[in-house]
């Protein structure tokens, strides 16, 4: 299994209230893609951070492997989220990804 966590952080021009409708949009989003993408065994994410944080947003996804990931990152329904509810959005990504 293959453990794949994105921790975003927001644009500064976003206001209070947009910001919660983007994170709000990103979690439904990437949500929904459960059950949707070959090999993807379990997607969370994480839009309540504690003040003590320095990310806004965090995935959290399992996938059986390597190659379902690589499957995942250019699956139109993915790409599609990405596009539209996270990247216009954030100014900030990270990424780990590791066998677990």
């Amino acid at each position: 299994m293959v453990k794949h966590v994105i921790l975003w952080q927001l644009k500064d021009e976003l206001s209070d209230r947009e910001r919660a409708e983007v994170k709000a949009g990103i979690k439904a989003g990437l949500e929904a893609l459960s059950g949707r993408i070959p090999g993807l065994a379990e997607i969370k994410v994480e839009i309540n951070p504690l003040a003590s944080s320095n990310a806004d947003v965090m995935l959290d996804s399992l996938f059986e492997n390597e190659e379902s990931l690589k499957g995942y990152a250019v699956h139109p329904e993915h790409v599609a989220v990405a596009d539209g509810k996270v990247r216009p959005y954030t100014k900030s990504r990270v990424c780990m990804d590791f066998e677990v």
